[in-house]
């Protein structure tokens, strides 16, 4: 999904590299609403990257941001946006997706939608305007590649 042409690639070292680069992709990913997909294996980052990007939007403290595997879905407002991080990994079909509501969220005017496991889901990548790919390199270091539409 993430045109060459039209991506930012970052590399970070530790948990506070992820964190500061955060900063920097949700300036990218900004203005809302916007609906992106984290891609990754487990323990890519994925969560980290989202408590840097709600922090440096203001939405939430970052030891407030916490997966959102077995709930679903967690939302952080902000004064200028509303987060909404999904984690689709334990969902297996599109009826289950369609109780979440994911188009009701993407209309709200100011909402930044993150969803980790949304490529699992035609519709989600089909609606999605952006994708952070992480990859884990070994050990803390970590490339991310970030694309929006």
């Amino acid at each position: 999904m993430i045109d060459a042409k039209h991506e930012k690639r970052f590399k970070t070292r530790s948990v506070n590299g992820t964190m500061a680069i955060a900063e920097r992709v949700a300036e990218i990913l900004m203005p809302t609403p916007r609906l992106v997909i984290l891609r990754g294996e487990m323990g890519a980052g994925k969560t980290t990257l989202v408590k840097g990007i709600a922090a440096a939007l203001g939405a939430a403290d970052p030891e407030e941001v916490t997966s959102p595997t077995f709930t679903l879905v967690h939302e952080y407002q902000g004064t200028k946006v509303k987060i909404y991080h999904l984690d689709l990994y334990r969902l297996e079909t599109e009826r289950e997706l369609a109780t979440l509501g994911i188009e009701e969220m993407i209309a709200e005017p100011d909402a930044l939608v993150l969803v980790e496991w949304g490529e699992k889901f035609p519709r989600v990548v089909e609606m999605a305007n952006g994708e952070v790919a992480m990859e884990n390199l070994g050990g803390d270091e970590r490339l991310m590649v970030i694309g929006v539409k």
